[in-house]
């Protein structure tokens, strides 16, 4: 996901979201460990993000 696709999103989107891709890192990382990803760098992929979603949710916060 870019960071002008999340701009567009609500402050609420934005929290649902991060939310949805934390679950999905826990489980790749889960299955992952049990048998090997065909593409580990989904996981790389997942982190980068989660802090994308992050940082634009601390953004928000701070110009309120």
């Amino acid at each position: 996901m870019k960071t002008a696709e999340i701009k567009e999103l609500t402050t609420a989107e934005i929290q649902e979201r991060l939310a949805t891709e934390k679950e999905n890192l826990v489980r790749m990382k889960l299955n992952h460990s049990i048998s090997p990803l065909d593409n580990p760098l989904l996981i790389k992929v997942a982190r980068k993000t989660i802090a994308r979603l992050a940082t634009e949710l601390r953004q928000r916060e701070l110009t309120k």
